[in-house]
Parts: C-alpha cells; sequence; structure tokens
C-alpha cells in the first residue's frame, strides 16, 4: 500500500456498506430461481463485498495488488487483495452518472481510468476519491487502456472510433475511424488490436497509429476474419508477436501478426457442452509463461498453453454435469505477477430474459490462487 499510503487512505471499509454474506458453494441463489453454482473452484475466494449487479470489467494495478470492478450498478470499486490466503481489503468505491463499462490502471497504480454509457472517460484518484472528465466519444466508450510507452489513453467505442487521449487537453490527440463498433481492444506496445462488429479486426503498429498494418474482415479485406461470428474479447501476446480473439461462437484465433509465422496461426473450440455453444468473454495472458485464460458465459474458465496446443486445466463448478444454473463467468484476470487469478460471475444476458431472476441472481468476484501446473506450458521452458 505504499503508493496509496496507509491502507486507510482508501476511506473505512464501511463506505461500501454492510458485509455481505456468502454461502457454502453452490447454496447460493442464482438462475431462474435454481441454486447457482458460481465456485470453479472450492478453494477460490469471494472478494468482500462485491458490487449489486453484473461485472462489466476488471483490472488489477501494474504494480501492486489491488483490483478494480466495474458494474452495471454504475459503481466503480477497488480492493486491496493479499496473495496468501486471497484475503480482499474493500479501498474505495465511487458511483458514476452511467453504467462504466471499461477500466484500466495509470502506469503507477494511483489512479484509474474508466469509460461507460454516458460516452465519457474519466480519471479516478484512488487517494483523494476525486473523478475528472477526460475524454468524449459520440456514443458509448467500450473499452479503454493506458500506453505508457507513450503516455497516452486509448479509447475505442461504439462510435466507431478510436480516440488517443492527452490527459492533461481537453480534445483528443488522434482520433482514428474504425470500420465499424469498437467490441474488444488490447494493446502490448508497439502493437494494438480493435476488433469491430461485423467481424473486423485491425492491428496497428502504434508507431504509424493513423493506419492499419493489417486488417481482417468481411469478404474484400486483404484477408478474412479467422472468426465465423461476432468477436467478444481480444488479448496482446506478452511478446508481442501475436494476439488471440474470442467469439460468442465458443472459439478462440490465435494470430500472428508477421505473414511469415501465419503457418503458426489456428482456431480451437471451447466453452462447449454436447450441442450447447457458450460466448468465449474474457481472455487473459499470465504475465511470466505466456500461457493464458479464457472465461465463458457456460461459466467456466480454463488455463491454455498455445505453443503446445493444449489446455491445461479446466475450470468447471458443474464438474462435467448439465451446465443449468452456473452463472457465467464475465471476466477474468490475472494480477500483475500471475500469482492470482480474480474472475467475475454473473448473469451475463446470454441466455435471455426468461433465465434471469433479480432476486436471486447474485454476482461474484472470486480469487484463485495459480499452480505451477496450471500456467507453466508443458514441456517448456519458461519464456518471457
Amino acid at each position: 500500500m505504499a503508493a496509496f499510503g496507509a491502507p486507510s487512505a482508501f476511506g473505512a471499509p464501511a463506505a461500501f456498506g454492510a458485509p455481505q454474506q456468502v454461502g457454502a458453494f453452490g447454496a447460493v441463489g442464482g438462475m431462474g430461481g435454481q441454486l447457482a453454482r458460481y465456485k470453479c473452484d472450492d478453494k477460490d475466494v469471494d472478494i468482500v463485498q462485491p458490487p449489486a449487479d453484473s461485472v462489466s470489467s476488471l483490472a488489477w494495478s501494474p504494480v501492486a495488488n489491488h483490483l478494480i470492478a466495474s458494474s452495471w450498478d454504475n459503481s466503480l470499486s477497488c480492493w486491496e487483495v493479499i496473495p496468501q490466503g486471497l484475503q480482499s481489503q474493500p479501498k474505495a468505491r465511487i458511483q458514476a452518472d452511467a453504467p462504466p463499462l471499461c477500466t484500466a490502471f495509470a502506469p503507477d497504480g494511483s489512479s484509474v481510468y474508466f469509460g461507460g454509457c454516458d460516452n465519457k472517460a474519466f480519471v479516478w484518484n484512488l487517494a483523494t476519491q476525486q473523478k475528472t472528465q477526460v475524454g468524449q466519444h459520440t456514443a458509448p466508450i467500450r473499452h479503454c487502456a493506458f500506453i505508457p510507452e507513450i503516455n497516452m489513453l486509448v479509447t475505442g467505442g461504439w462510435d466507431a472510433k478510436l480516440n488517443y487521449w492527452d490527459t492533461r487537453q481537453p480534445n483528443p490527440a488522434m482520433t482514428v475511424s474504425l470500420p465499424e463498433r469498437c467490441y474488444a481492444l488490447a494493446v502490448g506496445h508497439p502493437v494494438l488490436v480493435a476488433a469491430c462488429a461485423e467481424k473486423h479486426i485491425l492491428v496497428y503498429n502504434l508507431t504509424n497509429p493513423q493506419t492499419p498494418y493489417k486488417h481482417l474482415g468481411p469478404a474484400g479485406q486483404e484477408a478474412q476474419s479467422p472468426l465465423k461470428h461476432q468477436i467478444r474479447c481480444a488479448a496482446v501476446f506478452p511478446d508481442r508477436t501475436g494476439f488471440l480473439v474470442g467469439s460468442i461462437e465458443g472459439r478462440v484465433a490465435v494470430q500472428h501478426v508477421e505473414a511469415h509465422n501465419s503457418t503458426k496461426n489456428f482456431t480451437f473450440k471451447c466453452h462447449r457442452h454436447g450441442s450447447d455453444i457458450y460466448a468465449v468473454n474474457s481472455l487473459s495472458f499470465h504475465p511470466t509463461h505466456g500461457t493464458f485464460l479464457t472465461a465463458g458465459a457456460d461459466g467456466t474458465y480454463n488455463f491454455w498453453d498455445k505453443d503446445s496446443k493444449q489446455r491445461l486445466r479446466a475450470m468447471n463448478p458443474a464438474a462435467g454435469q448439465n451446465q443449468a444454473g452456473v452463472l457465467p463467468v464475465t471476466e477474468c484476470r490475472f494480477n500483475h505477477d500471475g500469482t492470482v487469478v480474480a474472475y467475475s460471475t454473473c448473469y451475463d444476458w446470454s441466455r435471455g430474459h426468461a433465465e434471469h431472476n433479480p432476486q436471486t441472481a447474485k454476482t461474484h468476484i472470486l480469487l484463485h490462487e495459480s499452480l505451477d501446473t496450471e500456467v507453466k506450458g508443458r514441456g517448456r521452458q519458461n519464456r518471457r
């Protein structure tokens, strides 16, 4: 907590309201009045005082074990996480004017950028609890990322724009037009990947951010999208040589930026159970080993090794049984050193209005201790 001073600098935990009691595994009400199974592992631990509505994004500080969640109840919350024992301590919570959809930490971990349904981008100072507007779109902001190498915030919106912000200035430093609404955004300097509606995938070299380095998409583009259905999430390889994109069809594409590596490109199926197919909601790379997580609307998350094309571990609260009553996993994120996974389970509306019971659908954010068997590639040396 040195970056923020004493732990109490964020305000007393009581600011979050009374602590919420969480029942035993498998004992919390869920969708459609059924008993919801939400823990993917018995050893996973609930974050204390989660938001009241579904989680739209999770983000870890790049320098400390501080976790941010944005929610459809308009809240943004911060916890300090102690990896030993997976303990969590509420530190701050504010209400936005509209549901926030995305969050990103500043490089020093002292503040958080967010954007959402009011078309605005803000910076939230965690120590002072003040939020300041730093950007504006003409439609909701779906994703944001801070790029320390160029000291700018990038926001991707449903107005089909990428805006780059020097947050000290009121107007964008640069605006890039996209072919469609931005549905996913991932940055690992110098690579930026923007995935849009109608299956467009644009890869930018941030040394020349105005012009796409590569454009995958519908017929007529230089290359076709590797996925046939709507793209939901993206992540850049830790070594910046490629990226992942996941779709609502329960499929992930592994793509390399340079043409000479195209023979390594492939897609694989995941988050499927018999004839039932679920969306891939989130992707996250381990910062050291290059393995990654997928999280799905089936209520599971999985560890994968792209190099050996193997699943390292499947985390499923249904344990191979019927997925009915399992809460979807909307987000998953490794912390800055890869020792802890945070994931959110809540209703994501992928099963429609009829499956939602607001009286029993609960939001949970859980912590999982990463094991070597889950995150180290099989038969390979550790790699960065």
